[in-house]
């Protein structure tokens, strides 16, 4: 399932903040895209998150990598404190796929929780979500040597909070089956809902076998964050209220 569009949807304000981080995350992927294997590698240590060292263990300072003309001792020091990794690592990508995924969801579920919130506190919000993410997949695997990277966490958390948010908001979404593409409204509840499923169900396989390549700690982690904060941007405007950027079409 691939989202598009909210059309039930309407914003007061241009998503400047959503603009922005977008830009951002696409431009540092640009630019980590046209490095060499060797930079592109060390480029993701020195600004990853790695687990290892955030929980007290030595930060490293070089490591050793097999290339083409044999191993090579690489300096892989971060020019930054180690904390701050948490905040690096959200705009570092793997891969085209994971760079276009999450800026698609952060380009279909932000806007309307940028307009719920405002800018500040969209701001302040998304990047909580990132260190409440990153946080949690440490907690679960604090000796991990493997640098996380991924804005996936904090957009996990605007995924929360527009559950939240706009429950009953229907988002154009492309469904492919086999052979089969076709298009479809569905409810947030339901979309958000079963990539809800999916991150708990892969979460407890990652117990069971570690060492995968999702962090799935970190979807969690990060939805859990959404929910949160948008319930309580919720509860102070009563639960009952039908948010103004809302307007259901039949």
């Amino acid at each position: 399932m691939i989202p598009l569009h909210d059309p039930d949807m309407r914003l007061h304000t241009k998503p400047y903040v959503i603009y922005v981080l977008v830009a951002i995350n696409v431009l540092v992927y640009a630019y980590a895209f046209f490095l060499s294997e060797l930079e592109g590698f060390t480029f993701v240590w020195r600004f990853g998150l790695i687990p290892f060292e955030l929980t007290g263990g030595a930060a490293f300072e070089s490591i050793r990598v097999g290339t083409a003309q044999g191993v090579q001792l690489v300096d892989v020091a971060s020019p930054v404190p180690t904390w701050m990794t948490v905040f690096t690592s959200m705009f570092l990508h793997g891969g085209f796929m994971h760079v276009a995924g999450n800026m698609l969801f952060l380009w279909v579920f932000g806007d309307n929780v940028e307009n719920r919130l405002g800018r500040t506190r969209f701001i302040a919000f998304y990047l909580g979500a990132g260190v409440a993410a990153a946080l949690a997949q440490v907690f679960v695997d604090t000796d991990s040597r493997i640098p996380m990277i991924g804005a996936s966490g904090a957009v996990a958390g605007v995924l929360g909070a527009y559950l939240v948010l706009y429950p009953r908001s229907r988002i154009n979404t492309l469904l492919m089956l086999g052979w089969f593409i076709m298009m479809r409204r569905i409810p947030a509840l339901w979309l958000i809902g079963f990539w809800s499923a999916l991150q708990i169900f892969g979460g407890l396989g990652s117990l069971a076998s570690p060492g995968g390549g999702v962090a799935y700690f970190a979807h969690l982690g990060g939805l859990a964050a959404g929910l949160a904060l948008g319930g309580v941007s919720r509860a102070r405007a009563g639960w009952h209220s039908t948010p103004r950027q809302f307007r259901p079409r039949n």
